[in-house]
């Protein structure tokens, strides 16, 4: 089920799957939240498809678009006729006289560069893992675990220091431990 609602503080219009099953819904324009039972619901249906037209028409009317809108077959042809306009990125590229297969070669090097680091951890990570991996460590230990890990000695204290505030650990007679 669909229903094309809209927003009492914007008038935003947008779609709403399934509005029996969820008690809000938020606006995707202002971000108000809204009991799903209290919104307007202009037009409801099954089909998907079926209420982007009707929202889409509704907002032609609104804008005083209807003419227009109503030469248009479908929805779906404004989606179509988006794809088809404006140039496409090689071309964007090689008009601004760059070389589009070294650009696209360095974006392919980037994802790669990313890929094969998304696997390691960010700083506050190794952090807690130097303190875990200690039996009660002091802050010297924690920091030089950490730093043989890639954090920064300062980072590593200001990090144990932030963890500490945070009450994530504990500090007792100098020994850190996890809580």
């Amino acid at each position: 089920m669909y229903a094309v609602v809209g927003c009492t503080d914007c008038a935003n219009m947008w779609l709403l799957s399934n509005p029996r099953e969820s008690k809000t819904a938020t606006c995707p324009r202002c971000g108000k939240r809204h009991q799903t039972k209290k919104l307007r619901r202009f037009f409801e249906s099954e089909d998907r498809d079926a209420a982007r037209q009707a929202r889409a028409a509704l907002l032609a009317k609104k804008h005083g678009d209807s003419e227009a809108f109503a030469q248009l077959e479908h929805v779906s042809e404004l989606d179509r006729q988006v794809e088809e306009s404006g140039i496409d990125d090689r071309e964007y590229l090689e008009g601004s006289g760059l070389d589009a297969d070294e650009v696209f070669d360095a974006g392919e090097q980037a994802k790669r560069g990313r890929a094969a680091s998304s696997g390691s951890k960010d700083r506050l990570t190794i952090v807690r893992e130097s303190i875990r991996d200690g039996d009660r460590p002091s802050e010297d230990e924690i920091v030089a675990v950490a730093s043989e890990r890639g954090v920064p000695e300062e980072r590593a204290r200001d990090l144990l220091e932030k963890l500490r505030r945070r009450g994530e650990v504990s500090e007792s007679g100098g020994r850190y431990r996890l809580l």
